[in-house]
């Protein structure tokens, strides 16, 4: 054999599809996160959430204004104007930050508060100081009729206690980071960070800010692949590079698959005389190389192997064959390994529901949630008002409202600057009335792999989305006036009924409260009407909950009718914190706030399905897990009793 035949380059022994190669890496090694560790809520940021976490109080925790002003009965002043100013006496109490009140707002009277200050009992609504004229007779007249709920953010209308704030799977950055601070919670369970070795090889090879000699060239390969390494959620360990010596690449080899649960490796995969690295990998253990050369263009020379149960990755040489091999074959597992979904693109175009207004002279930038339509992606505007972290954390993205505009139309496609590259449409969109038992099904589809958008919009609201096919499945509980029949009545052309659970609704008080206590719930209410000082908290118009408290009041309007909270957690909350005397809830939140619980009713709590997706995978999937004995008992243990219909 001739000197230049000994030399001559082989070829490669199987060169094989892009996809045959990730079906063979993935048999090999099926990529799943390396474990749970907890960290501080300060070393959070970039790690995936391993558990589902829900919030342990109620955000804000108390009824609070959200402006500078003056607390008022928005019934004194709703006859005011600039014109005719309406004078309220004002109270001697200035409410700050962090200092509870000490007195009521009664009729005809209003308490200065600052923003952010709790909202004392009797008032239910917050006028602006820009509206308000203090006069020196210890007078404030106020000159805009305010609205009642106005300039307050309600006990639990951010975040409910309980509800799940953080699921499984999350890529923790700022907005999570300060969602979970708000609720309190100091500590994070934690996708352990894969350890990925790199090492280069190569005796032309320099390290970057070392000198060069006149045959070497800076390795770019290590610092390229470290950096998408931590981009995709690994932590890069880097060892350098290694000259084309069989042994001394046989030791780092050995050391760097040893500390490491990925160990990838560049340049050295041809076969030619002086590539080492593609017949040294079965030294590290069986099977050794599943893929050695891929159909690619670059990226030819890419090869897989799996040794003792890690994997290894060796990238060709060149940087941009390896960069366009890592993107498109090793960063999935990677990520994989991490807990990360796949990434997503930055931009998406998608049309706006609902009309969005804005003030001319701003730009504003409103947080959306995307979900998909009749005609493509829908972009749902998700803010609840300025103090709310979680609309920012529920959004994918934000569009936005140029400075000379008043408005985007309703019906206008939108650019949406996603707010990270790894969000994509959910499998599954839920929009409708909130409840802590969907959280369980939610976390039981995650477990199937299945993703899933919740959108808290009422009953009303969900039945409204589905009809305009911008949601798969909304949770309803709505009483029939007529009929006085649960959700049938309220269908829509195209949607079915998928039963749920039963809540039982009731009167919540605080416990000794003689007006209550041992009661029927119509001699509750009877005693609550007969004392004028007997402040009810009432729930918004569209909720379920509001359906039934005007069937008990049968057109009375008591003291606090007007003080209308969105949420049942809102609701028990002013209860609880002697800001009200009564309201209605169901009984998980009077065990919550140890309030007593006058029984109502059990209520309807059950799905509209959209007939037209019932054969989808993730609408499939949650209609069996109604009937799965795991999800019936873990709602069970929430306080509802599963439908056995």
């Amino acid at each position: 054999m001739t000197k230049a035949a000994a030399t001559a380059q082989t070829q490669f022994l199987t060169v094989v599809s892009r996809d045959e190669a990730v079906a063979r890496f993935a048999a090999a090694y099926p990529a799943m996160p390396l474990g749970t560790e907890y960290v501080s809520l300060d070393d959070a940021f970039g790690r995936v959430a391993a558990a589902h976490l829900r919030s342990p109080s109620d955000v804000p925790p108390f009824d609070r204004s959200v402006v500078d002003g003056y607390a008022v009965r928005a019934g004194d002043a709703a006859a005011a104007s600039e014109a005719a100013p309406v004078e309220l006496a004002l109270n001697p109490e200035h409410i700050h930050c962090g200092h509870l009140p000490r007195s009521e707002v009664t009729a005809a009277s209003a308490t200065a508060i600052a923003t952010g200050g709790p909202v004392p009992r009797g008032a239910d609504a917050v006028v602006m100081i820009e509206h308000t004229t203090v006069g020196s007779d210890g007078t404030v007249a106020i000159r805009k009729p305010p609205l009642p709920g106005q300039g307050i953010a309600f006990a639990g209308s951010d975040i409910a206690a309980g509800e799940t704030v953080l699921r499984a799977g999350t890529l923790v950055d700022a907005r999570e980071i300060g969602l979970l601070a708000a609720c309190g919670i100091g500590e994070v369970p934690v996708h352990r960070r894969p350890r990925i070795g790199i090492l280069s090889t190569g005796d032309e090879l320099v390290v970057a800010g070392s000198p060069r000699p006149a045959a070497g060239i800076y390795d770019t390969n290590a610092p390229i692949v470290a950096a998408a390494v931590r981009e995709n959620g690994g932590e890069a360990v880097r060892y350098g590079v290694i000259k084309d010596d069989p042994d001394a690449l046989r030791t780092a080899m050995r050391r760097a698959h040893a500390e490491c649960d990925m160990l990838i490796l560049s340049g050295g995969t041809s076969k030619g005389e002086g590539d080492h690295t593609y017949r040294l990998v079965g030294d590290l253990g069986a099977p050794g190389l599943v893929v050695h050369g891929v159909a690619l263009k670059p990226g030819k020379p890419l090869g897989l192997a799996v040794c003792d149960g890690k994997p290894v990755v060796l990238l060709p040489g060149f940087p941009t064959s390896a960069m366009y091999t890592f993107h498109d074959i090793v960063a999935p597992v990677v990520r994989r390994m991490a807990g990360l979904p796949a990434r997503a693109e930055t931009t998406v175009a998608a049309t706006l529901p609902q009309r969005v207004p804005s003030d001319i002279g701003r730009t504003e930038y409103v947080s959306v949630a995307l979900t998909e339509g009749a005609e493509g992606l829908v972009a749902h505007p998700v803010s609840k008002g300025s103090g709310a972290i979680s609309s920012f954390v529920q959004a994918d993205g934000f569009v936005t409202v140029p400075a000379l505009a008043d408005a985007l139309p309703e019906g206008a496609r939108a650019e949406v600057r996603l707010f990270g590259a790894d969000i994509r449409s959910p499998d599954l969109v839920i929009a409708g009335s909130h409840c802590t038992g969907l959280d369980v099904l939610v976390g039981a589809l995650a477990e199937l792999g299945f993703t899933a958008r919740v959108l808290a919009t009422g009953s009303l609201g969900g039945l409204q989305a589905a009809q305009r096919g911008e949601c798969d499945i909304a949770p309803i509980h709505l009483l029939h006036p007529q009929k006085g029949t649960y959700n049938a009545p309220w269908l829509g052309e195209g949607q079915e009924l998928a039963s749920g659970w039963r809540r039982m609704q009731g009167l919540v008080h605080r416990k000794g409260d003689a007006r209550f206590e041992g009661r029927s719930v119509e001699e509750a209410v009877a005693a609550a009407n007969a004392d004028p000082s007997c402040l009810m908290v009432n729930r918004n118009q569209g909720a379920g909950t509001r359906l039934i408290i005007d069937k008990l009041l049968k057109g009375a309007r008591p003291a606090g009718y007007q003080n209308q909270p969105r949420s049942h957690n809102a609701v028990g909350a002013a209860v609880a914190q002697n800001r009200a005397d009564w309201g209605v809830a169901i009984e998980p939140v009077a065990k919550l706030y140890d309030l007593g619980f006058v029984p109502i009713g059990p209520e309807h709590y059950d799905f509209a399905v959209v007939s037209a997706r019932k054969a989808r995978p993730a609408v499939a999937a949650f209609l069996e897990l109604l009937k799965d004995p795991a999800v019936r008992v873990a709602v069970t243990a929430l306080g509802f009793e599963p439908s056995e219909e």
